[in-house]
């Protein structure tokens, strides 16, 4: 391998690590030390990838958001045109594909949380984009909406999260299909006149 291979190769190799201790132990419970084990790699090489644990974190959190995003877009483009149509695909998609992995469920809505300042910027450019998807969603559906469009989405967006944070944290976990049938009820409700 080349140079820049080897260091795309551990800088992969970290965020495969980081993607399961952060979720589990979690962000405050897994040390440099402990990442570069689990990816085999030296604490120098580590530096070599990133600034500090912080970048790491940043790098994994948005790469979850990333491919959420790009999924739920895509089951929104493909729904037919109607709000319930719609709604059922995107927020059907962001429930399963979120909930597919628990890791995932646990860094976007859980974790993002108890890390802190470190995702603060991060988290905020997410529940924007999220919100704007929805807003994008709903725009053009005939329906009578509030004054200020994107604060509704913004509700809505902090609804799934709480959601999926008793997801997470539940036990028993509440079902899926439940999941996503208490939060298109609360956007059916709150985006049909």
């Amino acid at each position: 391998m080349t140079a820049e291979q080897r260091l795309a190769d551990r800088k992969e190799r970290l965020i495969t690590a980081a993607y399961t201790l952060f979720a589990q132990p979690g962000f405050h419970d897994t040390t440099i030390e402990r990442l570069c084990s689990t990816a085999r790699i030296s604490n120098r090489a580590f530096y070599e990838c990133f600034a500090n644990r912080d970048d790491l974190m940043r790098e994994v959190y948005e790469r979850c958001v990333g491919e959420t995003l790009d999924s739920v877009s895509r089951a929104v483009e493909k729904a037919p045109p109607t709000l319930d149509d719609r709604i059922a695909a995107g927020i059907g998609e962001y429930i399963r594909f979120v909930t597919m992995d628990v890791r995932r469920a646990r860094l976007m809505h859980l974790e993002v949380r108890r890390a802190g300042d470190v995702l603060g910027n991060a988290r905020q450019h997410a529940v924007r984009s999220f919100a704007q998807i929805i807003q994008d969603a709903v725009h053009d559906v005939p329906h009578a909406l509030p004054s200020d469009p994107y604060l509704l989405s913004l509700g809505m967006t902090g609804a799934i999260t709480e959601l999926l944070i008793e997801w997470v944290l539940a036990d028993p976990t509440p079902p899926i299909d439940r999941l996503i049938d208490t939060a298109s009820h609360i956007f059916r409700r709150s985006f049909q006149p």
